[in-house]
């Protein structure tokens, strides 16, 4: 049986409803008590998990905490290193003490730094370069979990993903759709960056597959749909997958980030003008895994979801 931590969340829901699908035994853990989950709140250092881990195999690690902009704790990055790296370390001694075999953790690629450059992608093997606090806390969970699985033979899985998009998606990605969804002329039309992203459906789908298979054991991988497109590119694709028109001024790059820059948005404008690729060579090889989904295909069912909802939530509502 499989343990999936943060089964309420974005990732963790499409999980969920693959591990249903290939009718895979599963336990569902959030954060509050709701039909068919198993409610264990706020994660923290000092959680027990015995009851969650009677029975489990495998832990699908996906329960985390994210930077947020607007912060309301009052040590923002103590609190992050308690959730991602604290919580994580005493769910995973917890599991060995339980006999638990594999502990697949979702990091991210940010472990390996904010950018790429051209025809450099990140790759599992590079040196991490964690640039913010969110980072390195995934990092440092990332080599705690090692360290664990030398003193223990806990299996330990790695996984970093770049920006997930999809059916339900909210934050970053969702405020792009719905500029485009209004018709807002934007200054990306003459960005020549290359990204990748990964539509949370191939990310569920190569989750289980690291969960249960053989190769996956002691490795980081990293994840995407196979196709790097420039931010461009980007909105263009989603405008078709909306049925809009593409309002797009011709700016460069370079103008994009001085006009960003003026207005205390240089953060932003390095995430849709800088490029962030990855190489999923050794993900493919060893598991012989390849995206179910094309980005186009991707696009559709978020689109889908973006413009009706309701459906979206029904659908969820009827795989719980």
């Amino acid at each position: 049986m499989i343990l999936v931590t943060g089964a309420g969340g974005f990732v963790g829901t499409a999980v969920v409803s693959e591990l249903f699908e290939q009718g895979i035994s599963h336990r569902a853990v959030t954060r509050a008590p709701r039909e068919g989950c198993f409610g264990i709140g706020n994660i923290s250092p000092r959680t027990d998990w015995t009851a969650a881990l009677d029975g489990i195999d495998a832990i699908i690690h996906l329960a985390s905490r994210a930077h947020v902009m607007n912060e309301t704790v009052a040590d923002p990055i103590a609190h992050l290193r308690a959730v991602n790296v604290d919580s994580t370390l005493n769910l995973a001694r917890q599991a060995v003490k339980a006999g638990v075999k594999r502990f697949v953790f979702i990091s991210s690629i940010k472990v390996n730094g904010e950018a790429t450059q051209p025809g450099r992608p990140f790759t599992a093997e590079d040196t991490p370069d964690p640039q913010n606090p969110y980072a390195q806390s995934k990092l440092d969970a990332e080599q705690g979990l090692f360290a664990l699985s030398k003193e223990s033979g806990l299996e330990v899985t790695v996984i970093r993903p770049p920006l997930v998009y999809g059916p339900g998606v909210k934050a970053n990605f969702a405020t792009m759709m719905d500029w485009v969804n209004r018709g807002i002329p934007l200054p990306f039309g003459y960005v020549n960056n290359k990204r990748s992203f990964i539509f949370v459906g191939n990310l569920a789908d190569l989750i289980i597959l690291a969960t249960i298979h053989p190769n996956a054991a002691g490795q980081v991988f990293l994840v995407s749909d196979g196709e790097d497109i420039s931010t461009t590119e980007l909105f263009r694709k989603i405008a078709q997958a909306l049925g809009r028109r593409s309002w797009m001024m011709p700016l460069p790059a370079s103008l994009v980030t001085l006009a960003a820059t003026a207005i205390g948005q240089s953060a932003v404008a390095s995430r849709l003008t800088d490029s962030l690729q990855v190489d999923v060579t050794k993900t493919m090889a060893l598991l012989g895994w390849v995206p179910r989904k094309s980005v186009s295909e991707g696009l559709r069912q978020t689109a889908r979801s973006f413009q009706r909802p309701d459906l979206y939530l029904d659908r969820e509502a009827r795989s719980a």
